[in-house]
């Protein structure tokens, strides 16, 4: 866990807030949204994080976990906009890499919203490393509870993939969840307009 995850972890558990519940998602929204400045290269290279290769994370075994990692997309002179720091939930293969669905894409209250839905569907309720998001392309389709998928669903390559992939273990989801990590890039302005507008 790293440095930051285990202060915010340290001040919900001394707030009396319980994970996972309706009271948690509010205190970290509310912590978070007084955090500025918040160094992600430093963050990346903090010693208790688990790094993984790409091509790992992309594995079978790597779908249904969550990642954060630096990204340059391919398509960067042409994007309206991409974000340059995903926040990532592995839900299946993809040529050349794998789809994600990056929760950047969500401002935070939607966010919340579709992390709720989320975390009904896990594999498990121990939120240990043998917890994972069963996250189907096709079960998202299926359910009107699941519709904040649209704009969060991402083709990412692995070429284009910076470095490792921090690995985001399940106790420390919702904190991930809510860091202001998204390192928008073009015309940040219109993301949460089109999202909204595509869900």
């Amino acid at each position: 866990m790293s440095e930051i995850f285990k202060k915010v972890e340290a001040e919900a558990f001394r707030a009396g807030i319980t994970p996972r519940t309706k009271e948690s998602q509010s205190w970290f929204r509310r912590k978070v949204q007084n955090m500025r400045g918040l160094n992600r290269r430093a963050l990346m290279r903090e010693e208790e994080l688990e790094l993984r290769g790409a091509n790992q994370a992309k594995q079978k075994t790597g779908i249904g976990d969550m990642y954060m990692y630096f990204y340059d997309a391919k398509g960067r002179k042409t994007l309206p906009y991409w974000d340059a720091f995903p926040l990532v939930i592995i839900v299946g293969p993809a040529k050349g890499g794998f789809y994600g669905l990056n929760l950047h894409y969500l401002p935070i209250a939607l966010r919340a919203r579709f992390l709720d839905e989320l975390m009904k569907v896990t594999n498990n309720k121990a939120f240990d490393e043998t917890t994972k998001f069963q996250t189907r392309y096709s079960m998202l389709q299926r359910s009107a509870k699941m519709r904040f998928f649209k704009p969060c669903l991402k083709h990412y390559l692995t070429s284009q993939i910076e470095g490792r992939m921090a690995y985001v273990p399940p106790p420390e989801w919702e904190i991930a969840t809510f860091l202001p990590t998204a390192q928008f890039q073009g015309n940040k302005g219109q993301v949460y307009k089109d999202s909204r507008s595509m869900i």
